[in-house]
């Protein structure tokens, strides 16, 4: 794991077309903008966790609706 300190508005650049730029610092939290292309998926773990339980709780419940968790894997823009 690569650790990099940053201030606020300071930037990290990924390959050519991905940029994170610090925005915010609040109390533990830090607030981030991700610059990146549309086809790139960007999620939360939890985020991800999160869609599977509900995806298996919908399948177990009623397999018709089972693509509903899928729709919050989309991408940030």
């Amino acid at each position: 794991m690569l650790v990099l300190s940053r201030k606020i508005n300071e930037s990290i650049q990924i390959g050519d077309n991905i940029q994170i730029t610090i925005i915010e610092t609040r109390k533990g939290t830090v607030r981030l903008g991700i610059n990146a292309p549309r086809e790139i998926q960007i999620s939360r773990p939890e985020q991800v966790k999160q869609t599977v339980t509900q995806e298996t709780t919908t399948q177990e419940g009623n397999r018709e609706n089972s693509q509903f968790s899928l729709s919050f894997c989309g991408t940030i823009s």
